[in-house]
């Protein structure tokens, strides 16, 4: 009988593994996220995780929170360091995520999680349960990386059990 754990992988890996196939995804892999040590695919990752697991334990949409979770930062650019615009970056990138996400035929919760995504910085707020929750992954995962946890913690090796399985 399969563990609590082991199912939760085998349904992740089963919400998000047509997107895993797609290049502009794997592009991700090639940017930088927070840390030197941690690119955007790695931190996209760990977004749709925590917050598909949140989702399934509370009885949620962890489809939606999954595939948005790993898309809230489809956008190909390096942005280094801070330049003055930090903000508005922090502000406009959801939307360039969004137009690239489109391509992979969204649903409109799936839409608002990834528009959404930098709340309370987005002038509008989410409109679902899950945007909230991906939102808030989203902040947990980039402390995580800020303070180097995500390999003392064990994410890192979760997500490539996760990729390896897709």
């Amino acid at each position: 009988m399969p563990t609590w754990k082991e199912e939760n992988r085998a349904a992740f890996t089963a919400c998000i593994r047509p997107l895993l196939a797609e290049p502009m995804v794997q592009q991700l892999r090639r940017y930088h996220q927070h840390t030197a040590g941690t690119t955007r695919y790695d931190h996209c990752m760990a977004v749709a995780y925590f917050s598909f697991t949140i989702c399934r334990r509370l009885g949620l949409d962890y489809t939606a929170a999954a595939r948005g979770g790993l898309l809230h930062d489809l956008y190909l650019e390096n942005w280094p360091g801070s330049d003055g615009s930090t903000l508005r970056r922090w502000r406009s990138h959801p939307a360039a995520a969004l137009e690239n996400a489109r391509r992979y035929g969204l649903s409109h919760k799936e839409e608002d999680i990834i528009v959404k995504h930098m709340w309370p910085l987005t002038a509008t707020l989410p409109r679902y349960k899950e945007s909230y929750i991906v939102s808030c992954a989203d902040k947990m995962a980039a402390v995580l990386e800020k303070t180097h946890l995500t390999r003392p913690l064990g994410i890192r090796k979760s997500i490539c059990l996760v990729t390896a399985a897709a």
